[in-house]
Protein backbone atom coordinates (compact mmCIF):
# COMPACT_ATOMS: atom_id res chain seq x y z
CA UNK A 1 0.00 0.00 0.00
CA UNK A 2 2.79 2.39 0.89
CA UNK A 3 4.57 1.54 -2.37
CA UNK A 4 1.40 2.35 -4.31
CA UNK A 5 1.01 5.73 -2.57
CA UNK A 6 4.64 6.62 -3.26
CA UNK A 7 4.18 5.87 -6.96
CA UNK A 8 1.06 8.07 -7.15
CA UNK A 9 2.88 10.90 -5.38
CA UNK A 10 5.74 10.70 -7.86
CA UNK A 11 3.33 10.88 -10.82
CA UNK A 12 1.55 13.88 -9.28
CA UNK A 13 4.80 15.82 -8.80
CA UNK A 14 5.75 15.20 -12.44
CA UNK A 15 2.37 16.46 -13.61
CA UNK A 16 2.60 19.57 -11.42
CA UNK A 17 6.07 20.35 -12.76
CA UNK A 18 4.86 20.02 -16.35
CA UNK A 19 1.91 22.33 -15.71
CA UNK A 20 4.20 24.89 -14.10
CA UNK A 21 6.50 24.80 -17.12
CA UNK A 22 3.60 25.30 -19.53
CA UNK A 23 2.27 28.18 -17.42
CA UNK A 24 5.69 29.80 -17.42
CA UNK A 25 5.97 29.54 -21.21
CA UNK A 26 2.48 30.94 -21.74
CA UNK A 27 3.15 33.76 -19.31
CA UNK A 28 6.38 34.61 -21.07
CA UNK A 29 4.61 34.56 -24.48
CA UNK A 30 1.83 36.82 -23.29
CA UNK A 31 4.18 39.19 -21.55
CA UNK A 32 6.50 39.28 -24.55
CA UNK A 33 3.70 40.65 -26.67
CA UNK A 34 3.68 43.82 -24.55
CA UNK A 35 6.97 44.97 -26.11
CA UNK A 36 6.16 46.23 -29.59
CA UNK A 37 8.92 46.18 -32.22
CA UNK A 38 9.23 45.73 -35.99
CA UNK A 39 9.93 42.11 -36.91
CA UNK A 40 12.37 43.05 -39.69
CA UNK A 41 14.21 46.13 -40.90
CA UNK A 42 16.33 46.20 -44.08
CA UNK A 43 18.99 48.66 -45.07
CA UNK A 44 21.88 49.26 -47.46
CA UNK A 45 25.45 49.94 -46.32
CA UNK A 46 26.06 53.57 -45.37
CA UNK A 47 22.45 54.33 -44.46
CA UNK A 48 20.88 55.15 -41.08
CA UNK A 49 18.32 52.74 -39.67
CA UNK A 50 15.74 53.29 -36.93
CA UNK A 51 14.89 50.40 -34.60
CA UNK A 52 11.64 51.25 -32.83
CA UNK A 53 10.50 49.88 -29.48
CA UNK A 54 7.55 50.65 -27.18
CA UNK A 55 5.78 49.13 -24.16
CA UNK A 56 2.12 48.89 -25.15
CA UNK A 57 0.35 48.46 -21.78
CA UNK A 58 2.08 49.38 -18.55
CA UNK A 59 -1.04 49.19 -16.36
CA UNK A 60 -0.09 47.79 -12.96
CA UNK A 61 3.54 47.44 -14.05
CA UNK A 62 6.52 49.54 -13.09
CA UNK A 63 9.04 50.04 -15.92
CA UNK A 64 12.49 50.12 -14.40
CA UNK A 65 15.06 50.09 -17.21
CA UNK A 66 15.46 49.27 -20.92
CA UNK A 67 18.43 47.62 -22.62
CA UNK A 68 19.18 47.12 -26.33
CA UNK A 69 21.10 43.93 -27.05
CA UNK A 70 22.87 43.01 -30.32
CA UNK A 71 23.15 39.32 -31.25
CA UNK A 72 25.16 38.65 -34.44
CA UNK A 73 24.44 35.59 -36.57
CA UNK A 74 27.51 33.83 -35.24
CA UNK A 75 28.43 35.27 -31.87
CA UNK A 76 27.39 36.19 -28.33
CA UNK A 77 24.95 38.83 -27.15
CA UNK A 78 26.32 42.32 -26.62
CA UNK A 79 24.68 45.23 -24.79
CA UNK A 80 24.80 48.27 -27.06
CA UNK A 81 22.49 50.82 -25.32
CA UNK A 82 21.13 51.11 -21.75
CA UNK A 83 18.68 53.64 -20.29
CA UNK A 84 17.54 54.20 -16.69
CA UNK A 85 15.29 57.15 -15.86
CA UNK A 86 17.60 58.21 -13.03
CA UNK A 87 20.74 58.19 -15.15
CA UNK A 88 21.97 59.30 -18.54
CA UNK A 89 21.90 56.86 -21.48
CA UNK A 90 24.88 54.53 -21.59
CA UNK A 91 26.48 52.95 -24.67
CA UNK A 92 28.81 50.07 -23.74
CA UNK A 93 31.65 48.94 -25.99
CA UNK A 94 30.25 47.16 -29.06
CA UNK A 95 30.70 47.00 -32.83
CA UNK A 96 28.20 49.85 -33.19
CA UNK A 97 29.55 52.15 -30.45
CA UNK A 98 29.75 55.72 -31.70
CA UNK A 99 27.07 55.02 -34.32
CA UNK A 100 24.15 54.09 -32.04
CA UNK A 101 21.96 56.48 -30.04
CA UNK A 102 18.50 56.70 -28.45
CA UNK A 103 15.84 58.62 -30.33
CA UNK A 104 14.28 60.91 -29.40
CA UNK A 105 16.86 62.43 -27.10
CA UNK A 106 16.49 62.45 -24.18
CA UNK A 107 14.74 59.06 -24.33
CA UNK A 108 11.79 57.84 -22.28
CA UNK A 109 10.79 54.37 -21.09
CA UNK A 110 7.55 54.33 -23.01
CA UNK A 111 9.33 54.49 -26.39
CA UNK A 112 13.08 53.88 -26.14
CA UNK A 113 13.85 53.55 -29.87
CA UNK A 114 17.42 53.70 -31.21
CA UNK A 115 19.09 54.57 -34.51
CA UNK A 116 22.31 53.26 -36.04
CA UNK A 117 24.12 55.44 -38.56
CA UNK A 118 26.48 54.42 -41.32
CA UNK A 119 25.40 50.79 -41.06
CA UNK A 120 27.76 48.11 -42.30
CA UNK A 121 27.18 44.67 -43.72
CA UNK A 122 28.54 43.23 -40.46
CA UNK A 123 25.78 44.98 -38.47
CA UNK A 124 23.25 42.40 -39.67
CA UNK A 125 21.66 40.28 -36.93
CA UNK A 126 19.17 40.34 -34.05
CA UNK A 127 18.46 43.51 -32.07
CA UNK A 128 16.60 42.87 -28.79
CA UNK A 129 14.70 45.57 -26.89
CA UNK A 130 14.49 44.26 -23.29
CA UNK A 131 12.53 45.90 -20.44
CA UNK A 132 13.21 45.37 -16.76
CA UNK A 133 9.81 45.58 -15.02
CA UNK A 134 8.35 45.08 -11.60
CA UNK A 135 6.78 42.74 -10.60
CA UNK A 136 6.80 40.74 -13.87
CA UNK A 137 10.53 40.79 -14.53
CA UNK A 138 12.19 41.14 -17.94
CA UNK A 139 10.15 41.37 -21.18
CA UNK A 140 11.56 41.76 -24.67
CA UNK A 141 10.93 42.13 -28.40
CA UNK A 142 13.24 41.12 -31.28
CA UNK A 143 13.98 42.96 -34.54
CA UNK A 144 16.01 41.38 -37.38
CA UNK A 145 18.24 43.81 -39.22
CA UNK A 146 18.78 42.58 -42.79
CA UNK A 147 21.57 44.22 -44.72
CA UNK A 148 21.09 44.42 -48.48
CA UNK A 149 23.77 44.64 -51.12
CA UNK A 150 22.95 44.78 -54.80
CA UNK A 151 25.10 42.22 -56.60
CA UNK A 152 27.03 42.60 -59.82
CA UNK A 153 25.54 40.10 -62.27
CA UNK A 154 27.09 38.77 -65.46
CA UNK A 155 26.87 35.81 -67.83
CA UNK A 156 29.11 34.37 -70.52
CA UNK A 157 29.34 31.53 -73.02
CA UNK A 158 32.00 28.88 -72.71
CA UNK A 159 33.26 27.77 -76.14
CA UNK A 160 33.51 23.98 -76.21
CA UNK A 161 34.30 21.25 -78.70
CA UNK A 162 31.84 18.48 -79.46
CA UNK A 163 32.39 15.43 -77.32
CA UNK A 164 30.85 12.64 -75.28
CA UNK A 165 31.22 13.98 -71.72
CA UNK A 166 29.27 16.77 -69.96
CA UNK A 167 31.08 20.09 -69.82
CA UNK A 168 30.18 23.65 -68.82
CA UNK A 169 28.83 25.49 -71.86
CA UNK A 170 27.63 28.68 -70.11
CA UNK A 171 28.43 30.46 -66.85
CA UNK A 172 26.43 32.99 -64.81
CA UNK A 173 27.65 34.87 -61.74
CA UNK A 174 26.15 37.16 -59.08
CA UNK A 175 28.97 38.79 -57.10
CA UNK A 176 28.86 40.43 -53.64
CA UNK A 177 25.13 40.33 -53.05
CA UNK A 178 23.22 40.26 -49.81
CA UNK A 179 21.24 38.07 -49.40
CA UNK A 180 22.35 35.43 -51.87
CA UNK A 181 20.91 35.74 -55.40
CA UNK A 182 18.92 33.03 -57.17
CA UNK A 183 20.07 31.91 -60.64
CA UNK A 184 18.01 29.88 -63.14
CA UNK A 185 18.46 28.89 -66.81
CA UNK A 186 16.12 28.88 -69.80
CA UNK A 187 17.11 26.83 -72.87
CA UNK A 188 15.98 24.04 -75.19
CA UNK A 189 19.37 22.33 -74.89
CA UNK A 190 19.51 19.09 -72.94
CA UNK A 191 21.59 19.75 -69.84
CA UNK A 192 21.63 20.61 -66.13
CA UNK A 193 22.73 23.54 -63.96
CA UNK A 194 25.07 23.41 -60.99
CA UNK A 195 25.09 26.34 -58.54
CA UNK A 196 27.51 27.13 -55.71
CA UNK A 197 27.67 29.98 -53.18
CA UNK A 198 30.69 31.34 -51.33
CA UNK A 199 31.27 34.24 -48.93
CA UNK A 200 32.21 37.50 -50.58
CA UNK A 201 33.72 40.72 -49.38
CA UNK A 202 32.19 42.55 -46.40
CA UNK A 203 29.75 39.79 -45.38
CA UNK A 204 28.30 39.45 -48.90
CA UNK A 205 27.66 36.29 -50.93
CA UNK A 206 28.84 35.38 -54.43
CA UNK A 207 26.73 32.87 -56.38
CA UNK A 208 28.07 31.07 -59.45
CA UNK A 209 26.02 28.81 -61.73
CA UNK A 210 27.18 26.71 -64.69
CA UNK A 211 25.09 25.00 -67.33
CA UNK A 212 26.58 21.61 -68.18
CA UNK A 213 25.76 19.28 -71.08
CA UNK A 214 27.23 16.90 -73.66
CA UNK A 215 27.94 19.25 -76.60
CA UNK A 216 26.88 18.19 -80.12
CA UNK A 217 27.00 20.02 -83.47
CA UNK A 218 23.20 20.35 -83.34
CA UNK A 219 23.48 22.42 -80.15
CA UNK A 220 25.65 25.07 -81.77
CA UNK A 221 23.78 28.38 -81.93
CA UNK A 222 20.92 27.36 -79.62
CA UNK A 223 19.50 30.03 -77.32
CA UNK A 224 20.26 29.93 -73.61
CA UNK A 225 19.32 32.60 -71.05
CA UNK A 226 20.63 33.18 -67.52
CA UNK A 227 18.02 34.67 -65.15
CA UNK A 228 19.23 36.33 -61.90
CA UNK A 229 16.69 37.21 -59.18
CA UNK A 230 17.61 39.29 -56.12
CA UNK A 231 15.77 41.13 -53.38
CA UNK A 232 17.31 44.44 -54.37
CA UNK A 233 16.06 44.19 -57.98
CA UNK A 234 12.61 45.27 -59.11
CA UNK A 235 12.60 42.48 -61.70
CA UNK A 236 14.86 39.60 -62.57
CA UNK A 237 17.88 40.38 -64.73
CA UNK A 238 18.14 38.34 -67.94
CA UNK A 239 21.21 37.52 -70.03
CA UNK A 240 20.37 35.97 -73.44
CA UNK A 241 23.22 33.98 -75.01
CA UNK A 242 23.87 31.48 -77.82
CA UNK A 243 25.73 28.23 -77.36
CA UNK A 244 29.12 27.96 -79.06
CA UNK A 245 29.98 24.37 -79.94
CA UNK A 246 32.91 23.77 -82.25
CA UNK A 247 32.95 20.69 -84.49
CA UNK A 248 34.76 19.25 -87.48
CA UNK A 249 33.29 19.91 -90.97
CA UNK A 250 30.22 17.96 -92.06
CA UNK A 251 30.56 17.29 -95.81
CA UNK A 252 28.03 16.29 -98.50
CA UNK A 253 28.53 16.06 -102.29
CA UNK A 254 25.44 17.15 -104.24
CA UNK A 255 24.62 17.13 -107.97
CA UNK A 256 25.14 13.52 -109.03
CA UNK A 257 21.95 12.20 -110.68
CA UNK A 258 23.16 8.73 -111.77
CA UNK A 259 22.70 9.72 -115.41
CA UNK A 260 26.21 10.37 -116.64
CA UNK A 261 26.33 9.07 -120.21
CA UNK A 262 28.93 9.27 -122.93
CA UNK A 263 28.88 12.71 -124.51
CA UNK A 264 27.01 14.51 -121.74
CA UNK A 265 28.34 18.03 -121.10
CA UNK A 266 28.57 20.24 -118.03
CA UNK A 267 27.89 17.67 -115.34
CA UNK A 268 28.46 19.44 -111.99
CA UNK A 269 29.26 18.21 -108.48
CA UNK A 270 29.08 20.60 -105.50
CA UNK A 271 30.86 20.02 -102.20
CA UNK A 272 28.62 21.32 -99.40
CA UNK A 273 30.22 21.67 -95.95
CA UNK A 274 29.34 23.14 -92.57
CA UNK A 275 31.57 23.49 -89.53
CA UNK A 276 32.51 25.62 -86.56
CA UNK A 277 34.87 27.33 -87.13
CA UNK A 278 34.09 27.88 -90.80
CA UNK A 279 36.07 25.48 -93.06
CA UNK A 280 39.21 27.06 -94.44
CA UNK A 281 39.97 24.73 -97.36
CA UNK A 282 38.18 22.45 -99.86
CA UNK A 283 40.13 19.91 -101.89
CA UNK A 284 38.90 17.63 -104.72
CA UNK A 285 40.65 14.37 -105.56
CA UNK A 286 39.94 10.92 -107.01
CA UNK A 287 40.70 7.51 -105.58
CA UNK A 288 42.98 6.92 -108.55
CA UNK A 289 44.90 10.08 -107.69
CA UNK A 290 44.67 11.88 -111.08
CA UNK A 291 42.02 14.41 -112.07
CA UNK A 292 40.72 13.74 -115.64
CA UNK A 293 41.55 16.34 -118.28
CA UNK A 294 37.86 17.03 -118.95
CA UNK A 295 37.29 18.10 -115.34
CA UNK A 296 37.52 21.69 -114.11
CA UNK A 297 37.66 22.57 -110.38
CA UNK A 298 36.65 25.93 -108.97
CA UNK A 299 36.46 26.11 -105.17
CA UNK A 300 33.82 23.69 -103.96
CA UNK A 301 32.53 23.01 -107.53
CA UNK A 302 33.70 20.22 -109.83
CA UNK A 303 32.55 20.49 -113.46
CA UNK A 304 32.84 17.72 -116.06
CA UNK A 305 33.03 19.43 -119.47
CA UNK A 306 32.31 16.23 -121.38
CA UNK A 307 31.59 12.80 -119.93
CA UNK A 308 33.81 9.97 -121.17
CA UNK A 309 35.35 6.80 -119.78
CA UNK A 310 38.04 8.81 -117.97
CA UNK A 311 35.51 10.14 -115.42
CA UNK A 312 34.36 6.65 -114.56
CA UNK A 313 35.90 6.97 -111.08
CA UNK A 314 35.23 7.98 -107.47
CA UNK A 315 35.43 11.71 -106.67
CA UNK A 316 36.38 12.74 -103.13
CA UNK A 317 35.78 16.14 -101.51
CA UNK A 318 37.94 16.85 -98.44
CA UNK A 319 37.19 19.82 -96.14
CA UNK A 320 39.34 21.11 -93.28
CA UNK A 321 38.98 23.49 -90.32
CA UNK A 322 40.85 23.95 -87.04
CA UNK A 323 38.96 21.08 -85.39
CA UNK A 324 39.58 18.42 -88.01
CA UNK A 325 39.22 17.09 -91.57
CA UNK A 326 36.11 15.49 -93.06
CA UNK A 327 35.31 14.10 -96.49
CA UNK A 328 32.58 12.71 -98.70
CA UNK A 329 32.76 10.80 -101.98
CA UNK A 330 30.67 9.91 -105.04
CA UNK A 331 31.30 7.07 -107.49
CA UNK A 332 30.31 8.03 -111.03
CA UNK A 333 28.84 5.31 -113.29
CA UNK A 334 29.24 6.04 -117.02
CA UNK A 335 26.37 4.91 -119.27
CA UNK A 336 26.31 4.42 -123.03
CA UNK A 337 22.84 5.88 -123.37
CA UNK A 338 20.99 8.38 -121.20
CA UNK A 339 18.22 7.17 -118.95
CA UNK A 340 14.70 7.84 -120.25
CA UNK A 341 13.30 11.06 -119.03
CA UNK A 342 10.66 10.84 -116.42
CA UNK A 343 7.35 12.49 -117.10
CA UNK A 344 5.70 14.67 -114.59
CA UNK A 345 4.43 12.78 -111.56
CA UNK A 346 0.97 11.29 -112.07
CA UNK A 347 -0.22 12.52 -108.73
CA UNK A 348 0.50 16.12 -109.80
CA UNK A 349 -1.66 15.70 -112.93
CA UNK A 350 -4.51 14.10 -111.02
CA UNK A 351 -4.28 16.82 -108.42
CA UNK A 352 -4.45 19.51 -111.11
CA UNK A 353 -7.53 17.91 -112.71
CA UNK A 354 -9.31 17.61 -109.39
CA UNK A 355 -8.46 21.21 -108.56
CA UNK A 356 -9.85 22.41 -111.92
CA UNK A 357 -13.09 20.45 -111.40
CA UNK A 358 -13.55 21.88 -107.94
CA UNK A 359 -12.99 25.39 -109.33
CA UNK A 360 -15.59 24.87 -112.08
CA UNK A 361 -18.11 23.53 -109.58
CA UNK A 362 -17.64 26.57 -107.38
CA UNK A 363 -18.07 28.94 -110.35
CA UNK A 364 -21.22 27.11 -111.47
CA UNK A 365 -22.69 27.24 -107.99
CA UNK A 366 -22.05 30.97 -107.74
CA UNK A 367 -23.72 31.63 -111.12
CA UNK A 368 -26.73 29.49 -110.23
CA UNK A 369 -27.20 31.29 -106.93
CA UNK A 370 -26.92 34.64 -108.70
CA UNK A 371 -29.65 33.84 -111.23
CA UNK A 372 -31.82 32.34 -108.54
CA UNK A 373 -31.66 35.53 -106.52
CA UNK A 374 -32.25 37.68 -109.64
CA UNK A 375 -35.35 35.68 -110.65
CA UNK A 376 -36.65 35.82 -107.11
CA UNK A 377 -36.60 39.64 -107.11
CA UNK A 378 -37.94 40.07 -110.72
CA UNK A 379 -41.66 40.85 -111.36
CA UNK A 380 -43.83 37.81 -112.19
CA UNK A 381 -44.02 36.91 -115.87
CA UNK A 382 -47.73 36.33 -116.09
CA UNK A 383 -49.83 36.34 -119.23
CA UNK A 384 -53.58 35.89 -119.10
CA UNK A 385 -54.74 32.73 -120.91
CA UNK A 386 -56.65 33.04 -124.17
CA UNK A 387 -60.42 32.49 -123.99
CA UNK A 388 -61.37 28.88 -124.30
CA UNK A 389 -64.32 27.88 -126.34
CA UNK A 390 -66.94 25.98 -124.43
CA UNK A 391 -70.20 24.35 -125.33
CA UNK A 392 -72.18 27.19 -123.77
CA UNK A 393 -73.66 30.32 -125.33
CA UNK A 394 -72.00 33.62 -126.18
CA UNK A 395 -73.15 35.31 -122.98
CA UNK A 396 -70.23 33.93 -120.94
CA UNK A 397 -67.65 35.37 -123.36
CA UNK A 398 -68.50 38.90 -122.41
CA UNK A 399 -67.74 38.37 -118.74
CA UNK A 400 -64.66 36.20 -119.36
CA UNK A 401 -62.68 38.66 -121.50
CA UNK A 402 -61.23 41.78 -119.95
CA UNK A 403 -58.55 44.15 -121.34
CA UNK A 404 -56.34 46.52 -119.43
CA UNK A 405 -56.17 50.17 -120.06
CA UNK A 406 -52.76 51.71 -120.93
CA UNK A 407 -50.54 51.94 -117.81
CA UNK A 408 -52.60 49.36 -115.88
CA UNK A 409 -51.53 45.92 -114.80
CA UNK A 410 -53.54 42.80 -114.85
CA UNK A 411 -53.80 42.83 -111.08
CA UNK A 412 -55.16 46.41 -111.09
CA UNK A 413 -57.93 45.56 -113.59
CA UNK A 414 -58.88 42.26 -112.14
CA UNK A 415 -62.25 42.04 -110.39
CA UNK A 416 -64.04 39.28 -108.60
CA UNK A 417 -67.68 38.43 -108.36
CA UNK A 418 -69.15 37.77 -104.98
CA UNK A 419 -71.81 35.59 -106.54
CA UNK A 420 -71.24 31.95 -107.22
CA UNK A 421 -71.00 30.93 -110.86
CA UNK A 422 -74.25 30.03 -112.51
CA UNK A 423 -74.49 27.35 -115.18
CA UNK A 424 -74.58 28.66 -118.72
CA UNK A 425 -77.60 27.33 -120.57
CA UNK A 426 -77.19 28.74 -124.09
CA UNK A 427 -73.88 30.04 -125.40
CA UNK A 428 -73.97 28.39 -128.80
CA UNK A 429 -74.47 31.66 -130.53
CA UNK A 430 -71.11 32.85 -129.18
CA UNK A 431 -69.03 30.70 -131.51
CA UNK A 432 -69.90 32.40 -134.76
CA UNK A 433 -69.62 35.93 -133.38
CA UNK A 434 -66.40 35.20 -131.55
CA UNK A 435 -64.66 33.72 -134.58
CA UNK A 436 -65.45 36.88 -136.53
CA UNK A 437 -64.33 39.28 -133.84
CA UNK A 438 -61.46 37.58 -131.97
CA UNK A 439 -59.01 38.60 -134.67
CA UNK A 440 -59.90 42.17 -133.92
CA UNK A 441 -59.90 41.73 -130.14
CA UNK A 442 -56.50 40.06 -129.82
CA UNK A 443 -54.62 41.96 -132.53
CA UNK A 444 -51.31 43.51 -131.45
CA UNK A 445 -51.97 46.54 -133.65
CA UNK A 446 -53.81 49.61 -132.39
CA UNK A 447 -57.50 49.73 -133.13
CA UNK A 448 -57.54 53.48 -133.02
CA UNK A 449 -59.62 53.75 -129.86
CA UNK A 450 -56.69 54.58 -127.61
CA UNK A 451 -54.98 56.90 -130.10
CA UNK A 452 -57.06 60.02 -130.91
CA UNK A 453 -54.44 61.31 -133.32
CA UNK A 454 -54.73 58.50 -135.85
CA UNK A 455 -57.35 60.29 -137.85
CA UNK A 456 -60.26 58.24 -136.75
CA UNK A 457 -63.58 59.84 -136.13
CA UNK A 458 -64.21 60.59 -132.46
CA UNK A 459 -67.70 59.41 -132.95
CA UNK A 460 -66.55 55.86 -133.50
CA UNK A 461 -68.60 53.59 -131.33
CA UNK A 462 -66.66 51.66 -128.68
CA UNK A 463 -67.34 48.02 -128.07
CA UNK A 464 -69.91 47.38 -125.43
CA UNK A 465 -67.32 45.99 -122.90
CA UNK A 466 -64.89 48.95 -122.91
CA UNK A 467 -64.85 51.86 -120.42
CA UNK A 468 -65.46 55.48 -121.30
CA UNK A 469 -64.10 57.90 -118.70
CA UNK A 470 -65.19 56.75 -115.28
CA UNK A 471 -68.32 55.02 -116.56
CA UNK A 472 -68.49 51.36 -117.14
CA UNK A 473 -70.53 50.00 -119.99
CA UNK A 474 -71.49 46.49 -119.24
CA UNK A 475 -71.94 43.91 -121.88
CA UNK A 476 -75.06 44.35 -123.94
CA UNK A 477 -76.33 40.85 -123.53
CA UNK A 478 -79.90 39.84 -123.30
CA UNK A 479 -80.57 38.53 -119.86
CA UNK A 480 -83.02 36.18 -121.33
CA UNK A 481 -80.26 34.26 -123.11
CA UNK A 482 -78.01 33.71 -120.08
CA UNK A 483 -78.03 33.20 -116.37
CA UNK A 484 -74.76 35.12 -115.93
CA UNK A 485 -75.21 38.22 -113.81
CA UNK A 486 -73.65 41.59 -114.54
CA UNK A 487 -70.02 42.21 -113.53
CA UNK A 488 -69.45 43.53 -110.03
CA UNK A 489 -66.36 45.69 -109.33
CA UNK A 490 -64.72 45.45 -105.91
Amino acid sequence: MARHDARNWHDCTKMIGLLCLIASVLQHGVSGQRVKVEPEVSSYPGQTVNLRCAFTDATGIQLTMVTWIYEPKDGDRINIAVFHPNYDPNYPDSPVKGRVSFTPSPPNLDSPSIQISDVKMTDEGKYICEYATYPRGNEQGITYLVMLAKPQNSASIVTVVEGTNPVAVARCESVDGRPAAQITWETSANGNATTVSKPGANNTVTVTSEYRMVPTPEDNGKDITCVVSHRTQVRAERFPLKLEVQYAPQVTIAGYDDNWYIGRTNAVLTCQATGNPVPVSVQWKTVSGDIPDTVQISGNELRVLKVDDNVNTTFVCEVKNSIGISRDQVTATIRDEPLPRRGPPTEHIVGGIIGALVFLIIIGTVIALYYKCANKNAPPKYKPPAPVKTNGSTNQQVNAIHFTQPGETLLQNEYYSTQSAEPVTDLDAFDANFEDKKEHYFSTEHSGWDDPENGQDDSEVLPPYMQTGNDYHGANVDRGDSFVSSAVFV
